[in-house]
């Protein structure tokens, strides 16, 4: 069962999936957004292609825990795909993941053109993988 992580920006929809057995997140695409039908559009056709069970949302609260613009139009973006595509929508604390993607690209001397082109992916997996290591594993029940 696949699990697909996304990191909402106002121009752009980083893209990652988990493997098979839900241990480690990948990056797959980032997604340019135009609108909101072609945005579900698109999200849609990679959850089908990918045989994803479940989306977890990047969520980018507040430091003080509480929600502002950008949480809530990540909100609006999970809510309508959820809709949309008719399977469960997680959302998951991501503050600071933008920043440690920033930071592991520069330390893997990505320059800074691919940087730009590959950061939203990278929040995308760190979002992913974090809810994935926050999950009990089947050895652990």
């Amino acid at each position: 069962m696949r699990m697909m992580g996304l990191d909402v920006g106002s121009k752009t929809v980083g893209v990652a999936v988990s493997d098979e057995l839900g241990f480690s997140a990948h990056p797959v695409t980032t997604v340019r957004r135009t609108n909101l039908r072609a945005d579900l559009h698109a999200l849609q056709r990679i959850i089908t292609e990918q045989e994803v069970a479940k989306v977890i949302v990047g969520l980018p609260l507040n430091m003080n825990g509480s929600e502002g613009h950008r949480a809530i139009e990540s909100r609006k973006l999970g809510d309508a795909l959820g809709e949309h595509a008719t399977i469960p929508i997680l959302y998951w604390d991501e503050r600071l993941t933008s920043v440690a993607a920033e930071k592991s690209l520069i330390e893997a001397d990505v320059s800074r053109k691919k940087r730009k082109e590959v950061i939203d992916q990278v929040a995308a997996c760190l979002i992913l993988q974090g809810w994935l290591d926050s999950q009990p594993k089947k050895d652990d029940e």
